[in-house]
């Protein structure tokens, strides 16, 4: 599966996002996309979006290019599965692209649930 990993700037991405899911179980198994990576950085174009095949978006912190990507990967129906820190006050409007929303405190609790989506998703 191509994964994209969408999330804001604000956070500390490569530490507590980038490299849980490098040392994940399933990291070999799939193409991620890290947006933020510089091999990954031009392919944020519109029809970048159409060729991915299931978002992962970490949405603790509101962004507006977070908001359009998934946007856009909504507009394409991709699944997206938001994933938000406990405690976090995570945006209402992106009820309007994704009914997944996963709550976790560690970053171990959040690949453990990626594992299993992808498990379900038969991948």
């Amino acid at each position: 599966m191509k994964i994209y990993i969408a999330h804001s700037k604000k956070i500390p991405y490569k530490k507590e996002l980038y490299e849980p899911i490098i040392n994940s179980s399933f990291y070999h198994n799939h193409t991620f996309i890290f947006p933020h990576i510089e091999k990954d950085k031009n392919k944020n174009s519109r029809e970048f979006y159409k060729t991915l095949d299931i978002v992962f978006a970490e949405v603790s912190d509101a962004a507006i290019g977070l908001g359009i990507e998934l946007g856009w990967a909504f507009d394409d129906n991709i699944p997206i599965f938001c994933f938000y820190k406990k405690g976090a006050q995570i945006s209402y409007s992106l009820q309007s692209v994704t009914s997944t929303f996963i709550e976790y405190e560690k970053e171990s609790e959040m690949i453990q649930y990626m594992e299993n989506i992808l498990h379900n998703l038969g991948q």
